[in-house]
């Protein structure tokens, strides 16, 4: 089969990059993705009782797609082809596929391992898919874009998606750390390398195992050569990343630390350090759609409806950081930090939730008053369910008296609106709406 790329098969080349040579040979070697590959998962299944189907890996870079993929094909017994969704084209695809077909007939299985499947358009995607239906190859792709948008319609909905997650700091802390202990990465040498710098180069990473064991290969290449071995530096670490150190751990306090300094700043409508605490946390290699959450977050916590236009431009700086990532996004969460920091503060809403929240725990069998009932059988109809209701739309203000709140409760007042920004205009609207009840 021309098209089969053997070097999918071949051992890592003794000078190739450290994640080439390190690359994990079976699952016991892979590391993270628990949720699919524990004992007793879905996928460690199909895999342990060679029962592969098409499916699709679905995750950011250096989380493991590829390694996987190239552990199914040791341990399966197919044939695999690993295809380019960049040099690959129509008249290739089909000459694999009509070889795959006559390997069906004579019994054997075809893996067509496909990485960025999203690269491909869909022509090229429309080619894979009567092969996949009548089964003469199993196809795996991977993606770092949702495929829900980028592979086609009936080609997803017969592979089964599997959501690879970025590693864990720990996960990266126990891939570098078994890194310099194993005998193909450093030809034997001993390592000096404190575990606080292995957690640096694992935090800096951020979550991408290339990313780390790129800036370990470089550190050590670059340590100081001893009698006992290499030693690696602080200095030369911080060379390596191309920055300092910073005080930041994504796990630990100094994380909680900056973030409260990120969103108080913005409270207190500091914009200048909101955007320096936002810099602190993105620059020491913080995931920016962490940061977007609690932009988002803020948004309604702390300006609400005195400004609710905030809610949309925290959304879109989500949004953005998710289509960008680092380091483009920065300028869009600089954005959102600044429109949230100048934006007018209140914290109606949050308290109204708060307390609205404190009443449904402690007086959670209030029952619905009975206007307000719904009534889809007769027998409901006949208890009074929905009597006495009021289509709002029917009336000439599209308003009514009609109680909405249970008994226990009908005199309770949650959201209190202040006179801040837009906020002003609710309340002169509440105040309306409760003098027209008074009055009618």
């Amino acid at each position: 089969m021309n098209a089969r790329q053997t070097t999918i098969f071949d051992t890592p080349q003794p000078y190739g990059p450290l994640a080439s040579r390190l690359r994990p040979r079976d699952l016991p070697e892979f590391v993270g993705q628990k949720h699919l590959l524990g004992e007793g998962k879905v996928l460690r299944r199909m895999i342990d009782n060679d029962m592969v189907s098409s499916m699709i890996f679905w995750g950011p870079p250096g989380v493991g797609k590829t390694t996987l993929a190239r552990i199914i094909a040791g341990r399966t017994k197919a044939e695999f082809i690993n295809f380019s969704a960049v040099t690959s084209g129509i008249k290739e695809i089909k000459e694999v596929m009509n070889q795959a077909d006559k390997m069906a007939i004579m019994g054997d299985k075809t893996i067509l391992f496909i990485d960025e499947i999203h690269r491909f358009n869909k022509a090229q995607q429309d080619a894979f898919l009567p092969f996949v239906e009548k089964g003469s190859i199993i196809l795996i792709g991977a993606t770092t874009e949702n495929p829900s948008f980028e592979v086609n319609s009936a080609l997803l909905s017969r592979c089964q998606v599997f959501v690879l997650n970025a590693l864990k700091q720990e996960d990266l802390f126990e891939l570098i750390k078994n890194a310099i202990k194993d005998p193909r990465a450093f030809e034997g040498k001993k390592i000096n390398i404190t575990d606080d710098m292995l957690n640096i180069i694992a935090n800096f990473a951020n979550g991408d195992a290339r990313v780390a064991l790129s800036i370990l290969e470089m550190v050590v290449l670059n340590g100081e050569i001893t009698k006992t071995g290499i030693k690696v530096t602080m200095e030369m670490l911080e060379q390596c990343i191309s920055k300092k150190s910073l005080l930041y751990d994504k796990t630990g306090e100094e994380h909680y630390n900056i973030i409260s300094a990120l969103h108080k700043s913005m409270r207190n409508s500091d914009v200048d350090a909101s955007i320096y605490w936002l810099a602190r946390m993105l620059e020491a290699g913080e995931t920016p759609l962490y940061v977007a959450r609690r932009v988002i977050r803020f948004a309604s916590e702390d300006i609400g409806m005195a400004d609710s236009r905030a809610m949309q431009i925290a959304v879109t700086a989500y949004q953005a950081c998710h289509f960008l990532g680092m380091p483009e996004c920065a300028v869009h969460l600089a954005h959102a930090v600044t429109y949230m920091a100048l934006a007018p503060k209140s914290n109606a809403l949050y308290i109204a939730y708060e307390e609205a929240a404190s009443d449904a725990k402690n007086m959670l069998a209030e029952p619905v008053p009975m206007q307000i009932r719904n009534a889809p059988t007769k027998l409901m109809n006949d208890l009074g369910y929905g009597k006495g209701y009021i289509y709002a739309h029917d009336t000439e203000n599209k308003l009514s008296n009609m109680q909405c709140l249970p008994d226990s409760l009908v005199d309770r007042k949650y959201y209190i609106p202040t006179e801040q920004g837009q906020e002003q205009k609710v309340k002169e609207r509440m105040s309306q709406i409760e003098k027209w009840k008074r009055k009618t």
